[in-house]
């Protein structure tokens, strides 16, 4: 499918707003650019090239990167290189089965199609459209449009995504991530695994062995407390080139399925609406496959919070308060 990239290209807007909280997005084929000021905030990936879309850099205030580097630029502090998928920012799911559709080339233990790794058969996410971007003071967004493919390259999702990004007073930025999927040609199944869905790789420094931690909305802390529970919020922080910062994924309320953490002490931090009785032992019982019928659409809403400071210091439950109204 020939690819359209809207009236976007190469435009650049910026609100007429305070120099420092002015909110300014640029787009081209490769990516789209986000910024605060004189600040890139982040830059989310399009190229045909990429195996799904995702956000890298993504930087703090005070240009504090807080997701890994690898595989996209290599030598950056305590450098990891496992799960070559996990790129900085995300979504997707590991296991996606579209009913009347044969798939020839199938990931082993994967019934459908795995958008999760970039193993040799995994799926496509590919962003077809980037919608003109809207910017007014002190926030911005832009709509885009994806295809999910087979290894073949047949389509068995549809998906509007609208990012948002907002400088909030704290200095903080917030993501949002408002995603419509529509199973257009097929009903779909969304399988029970617990490699999904709204992923964070967190910069290498702040990994629990390097002294990070993270911290979920019931304050539990790190993945023995975390892995595999339910909760509204997740924030991972810790000293990032002396700095202290960290980032913070929220699921909005409305999110039916909720989400259920698959956060390591590695640096992974990912909210899983569709993982249940067979992926997390906090879902014992439910064997409730999440299934869309031809036509049908499911909607999330995240938000990404960017901050300088610890939990307590960002105020991330406030700030989660402010998120989900």
């Amino acid at each position: 499918m020939k690819r359209l990239i809207a009236a976007a290209l190469a435009v650049f807007f910026t609100a007429a707003a305070h120099a420092d909280d002015a909110v300014s997005i640029t787009a081209n084929k490769e990516a789209i650019e986000f910024k605060v000021g004189n600040d890139l905030v982040t830059r989310y990936h399009v190229a045909p090239g990429v195996a799904k879309p995702y956000f890298w850099p993504v930087n703090a205030p005070g240009n504090i990167p807080v997701t890994r580097a690898w595989p996209m630029e290599k030598g950056a502090p305590k450098e990891t290189t496992d799960h070559v998928h996990q790129k900085s920012i995300w979504f997707c799911h590991g296991d996606i089965i579209p009913e009347g559709l044969e798939i020839p080339q199938k990931i082993k233990g994967v019934k459908g199609v795995d958008f999760w790794s970039e193993n040799v058969g995994h799926g496509v996410i590919a962003c077809t459209e980037v919608g003109v971007p809207s910017v007014k003071g002190n926030q911005g967004s832009v709509t885009t449009r994806n295809e999910w493919r087979t290894a073949d390259g047949k389509k068995i999702l549809d998906e509007t995504r609208v990012i948002g990004i907002k400088a909030l007073p704290s200095g903080a930025r917030l993501l949002t991530l408002d995603i419509d999927l529509e199973a257009k040609d097929h009903p779909l199944t969304f399988g029970d695994t617990k490699e999904g869905s709204m992923g964070i790789r967190v910069n290498d420094e702040i990994m629990t062995k390097n002294g990070g931690h993270f911290t979920n909305a019931e304050g539990k802390v790190d993945e023995k407390e975390i892995w595999g529970q339910p909760s509204p919020w997740c924030d991972y922080v810790g000293a990032i080139g002396g700095k202290t910062a960290g980032i913070a994924l929220f699921d909005d309320p409305d999110n039916k399925p909720g989400a259920v953490w698959h956060a390591r002490g590695y640096g992974l931090m990912a909210a899983n609406p569709f993982g249940r009785d067979g992926s997390f032992p906090s879902q014992k019982g439910k064997t409730d496959l999440f299934k869309l019928a031809k036509g049908e659409h499911l909607k999330l809403r995240y938000g990404i919070l960017i901050h300088a400071g610890d939990t307590k210091e960002a105020k991330v439950a406030d700030e989660y308060a402010a998120f989900k109204k």
